[in-house]
């Protein structure tokens, strides 16, 4: 399914990839960048633009400023991860202050979340159901626990606060 784009966003996605924050450049080029399955950075996805997305996975990685945590920031979250989720991807949320202090488990999270959605069924939307009925649980921070009869992959170490 190829994912829609609103065309007046793109050239603001273009910016944004040529400033990127101090988070998003340490996460961009000490981790994503050379990670396989690819990543891409400031993805458009209807209006929205994504820190970081992997199509592969149907995945996006959202780094959050202290702007996320007030209730209109926090609500616009909600409503953007419910449309994101309409499309099948599942979004991971991390804060500006967690990739910094907790780099190593914040890169933990993202590879147990991206090993476990090839094991898991997509959301429903993402691709046509085929032999069983499509999750719909989004991460919100945590990867999501393991399909029926599969084993848990292992719980971030050392205090990470998602």
């Amino acid at each position: 399914m190829r994912l829609p784009r609103d065309k007046d966003v793109l050239e603001n996605a273009r910016a944004l990839r040529k400033s990127m924050t101090r988070e998003e450049r340490h996460l961009w080029y000490d981790f994503l960048r050379g990670y396989s399955p690819r990543f891409v950075r400031q993805k458009v996805v209807g209006r929205y633009i994504l820190d970081f997305y992997c199509d592969a996975a149907g995945l996006a990685i959202e780094l959050d400023g202290s702007q996320h945590y007030e209730a209109a920031g926090q609500l616009h979250d909600a409503q953007r991860t419910e449309y994101l989720e309409g499309f099948g991807i599942r979004v991971l949320r991390f804060s500006n202050l967690d990739v910094m202090q907790h780099f190593e488990g914040v890169c933990r999270v993202i590879d147990n979340a991206v090993k476990s959605l090839f094991f898991m069924p997509p959301l429903e939307g993402r691709w046509p159901k085929a032999g069983g009925v499509a999750g719909s649980r989004s991460m919100n921070g945590v990867p999501p626990g393991p399909s029926p009869g599969a084993a848990a992959p292992p719980s971030p170490k050392g205090g990470l606060k998602l």
